[in-house]
């Protein structure tokens, strides 16, 4: 199992500025995940009296959506290490007798063998220690449970993030090629990867999809510009730069944008993921 002090820097950053924006940005982030929402949605096929573990919930959304998918004869707990972000799933949830939240690291909660559904958007890619962090995971479930989640390919496939990047590359230090098996965002790239970890931890049936899409992120391209200093690859790249730098940063990235802008005036850059299932 996983080292009960693992994962304490990512406690620590989705607790402090990262959980506070994300909170602040609620309505405009589940507009740019919707269609990632509807395919994992739509792959993990809950149903009407199970109970299912939703794994990095955030502020709610998706353990809102799944409550709706059990009806009042399932349950959905709703588990993540942010507490503002809990906080406000909380609020959102109030009278929803089948939803709870607990504030908690998936990788080492005692879970009770109870849910027929491991469910995650974009929440499993931050362990230090995937495969114990899945082989924790694995002992949520009854006997023959499935998991489902849905988790980023490439960053370059995925120019919501790496347009933005290149763009204010100019103006960010120097820093090293990141580590493709480090903790963050495109940490499952690798479909190899995620068949190991899997295996690894006990999960069979493995199967893996690719999901193309694209993120809707608006008309305002200067918004927009913002939101990526505020939340994403970009916002930990710039760090504490001072307000000019992040001003000139923001002038680049609008710029950039503008190449995924539709007929419909909408900024919608590509999206690459992987829709992951597995059973027990």
């Amino acid at each position: 199992m996983t080292d009960p002090s693992a994962n304490q820097d990512q406690i620590k950053f989705w607790n402090e500025k990262a959980g506070r924006e994300w909170v602040d940005l609620q309505e405009r982030m589940d507009a740019n995940l919707s269609g990632a929402h509807a395919a994992i949605m739509a792959f993990a096929a809950a149903q009407g009296g199970e109970h299912v573990l939703d794994i990095g919930c955030g502020t709610g959304t998706t353990s809102l959506a799944l409550a709706d998918s059990v009806g009042p004869r399932g349950t959905v707990t709703g588990a993540d290490i942010s507490r503002p972000m809990l906080e406000l799933a909380r609020r959102r949830a109030q009278g929803r007798a089948n939803l709870s939240f607990i504030e908690a690291d998936a990788s080492t909660h005692h879970f009770t063998s109870g849910s027929d559904l491991l469910f995650s958007r974009f929440g499993v890619m931050f362990f230090d220690d995937p495969a114990g962090a899945f082989a924790n995971l694995r002992t949520a479930l009854k006997p023959g449970g499935r998991l489902a989640f849905i988790c980023w390919r490439t960053a370059p496939e995925n120019r919501w993030a790496s347009a933005p990047l290149a763009a204010a590359r100019p103006f960010l230090p120097d820093q090293p090629p990141p580590d493709p098996l480090a903790p963050g965002p495109f940490a499952f790239a690798d479909p190899d990867r995620i068949r190991a970890i899997l295996g690894g931890a006990g999960f069979q049936d493995i199967h893996i999809e690719k999901r193309d899409g694209v993120m809707a992120m608006g008309g305002d391209s200067a918004v927009i510009a913002g939101q990526t200093l505020q939340i994403g690859p970009l916002s930990r790249a710039v760090g504490e730069a001072d307000a000019a730098t992040r001003a000139r940063i923001v002038e680049r990235v609008q710029s950039a944008l503008e190449e995924f802008r539709t007929a419909e005036g909408e900024i919608a850059p590509p999206t690459a993921c992987w829709l992951v299932g597995a059973r027990i």
